[in-house]
């Protein structure tokens, strides 16, 4: 265990420092509309977008607006949450320059993602594949941190690996050397995806050997898993993905250790009403075709993961999850909160 890291969850008193709790870009699932809802309540101290994959071209900057819609207000999210974009390819160059551009625009800071396991992805020699290649790594963020303001801060996400282990440090040392303001490291290979456990204790190693912040990635579901993961790691900060879609008000509770007087764990009927915004936010949002289509099954997907933490959610989710009809999937769950009239629909404000 590191017992040098700053244990105490208080702000970074900047934006140069690496921030304490941040909140996961999920692709699919974390898109502005969830950030909203998941950042209202102040608790976490930043988020990373989506990642915008670059293949072939510089974006206009209607790409970045619709993956960041928060560059309109300042890089922000409504509750004051700065928001990170997030770039993954294998070009340099074209890297660099929609990296810059994105600045331009008035993205907070620059993330890059080299831990996506998806195969597509991984086909085209983006994300979790260049861990193989820790002199590529050095290559893209030295290029891109070149071309970007000093004003503007450039992270990087990594998992330990692609199949194994064995080039986590080196990877770590690549990018720090290349001028990467701090790492997030999730704590699995490629080839573990998603299943348990994180491997936290490499979180200390790498902080070690890169010489920078890192904030710990993987298996936070609930205030004890953050304080295990503490424990394990004394990492520099703590990002929470599935955990915080799964109990919204993760972050908070996390906090309410060292500031006792946050409320306590919201309960399904603060919840709830969080359904019917996602769905109209999303359905505000949408520049697709059948805009209520995507809401509704935006709506499945997060009563899925709040099932693992309410069991009113997974019954709900049981009872709607064949519903085809966005109206008659809202009427049911506007139905169910019926019961409770009068449930604070201002939760997480």
């Amino acid at each position: 265990m590191n017992t040098s890291a700053n244990h105490n969850l208080a702000r970074p008193d900047d934006d140069s420092g690496p921030p304490k709790l941040v909140l996961a870009p999920m692709e699919g699932v974390i898109d502005h509309v969830m950030r909203g809802l998941l950042t209202r309540d102040g608790a976490f101290d930043l988020c990373v977008t989506e990642f915008v994959r670059i293949t072939n071209t510089l974006f206009p900057a209607s790409v970045f607006h619709r993956y960041c819609p928060e560059l309109a207000a300042g890089g922000r999210t409504r509750a004051g949450t700065p928001v990170h974009v997030q770039l993954l390819g294998a070009d340099a160059v074209l890297m660099a320059e929609n990296a810059r551009l994105a600045a331009d625009l008035g993205a907070l800071g620059i993330d890059l993602n080299f831990g996506c396991p998806a195969r597509t992805v991984n086909r085209h020699q983006g994300g979790a594949v260049l861990l193989e290649y820790p002199e590529r790594l050095h290559r893209i963020a030295t290029t891109v941190r070149s071309a970007l303001p000093g004003r503007v801060p450039l992270t990087a996400k990594m998992r330990l690996g692609f199949d194994n282990t064995d080039l986590a440090l080196e990877n770590a040392r690549a990018l720090a050397s290349a001028g990467i303001q701090w790492i997030t490291v999730h704590a699995r290979t490629r080839s573990d995806g998603y299943r348990p456990p994180a491997y936290w204790e490499w979180v200390p190693r790498i902080q070690a050997a890169a010489g920078i912040p890192v904030i710990a990635n993987g298996e936070i579901w609930s205030r004890a898993d953050f304080e295990r993961c503490r424990a394990s790691t004394g990492a520099s900060g703590y990002m929470l993905g599935r955990g915080a879609v799964a109990r919204p008000d993760l972050a908070r509770q996390i906090r309410s250790a060292t500031v006792p007087a946050q409320a306590g764990p919201l309960t399904w009927q603060q919840v709830r009403p969080l359904l019917r915004e996602l769905y109209d936010g999303t359905v505000e949002h949408t520049l697709r075709t059948q805009p209520r289509q995507r809401a509704a099954a935006r709506v499945k997907q997060w009563l899925r993961y709040l099932g693992s933490t309410y069991p009113e959610a997974a019954e709900l989710f049981h009872r709607v999850k064949t519903e085809r009809s966005p109206q008659r999937l809202m009427q049911r769950v506007a139905g169910l909160s019926a019961a409770s009239n009068g449930a604070h629909s201002g939760a997480l404000s």
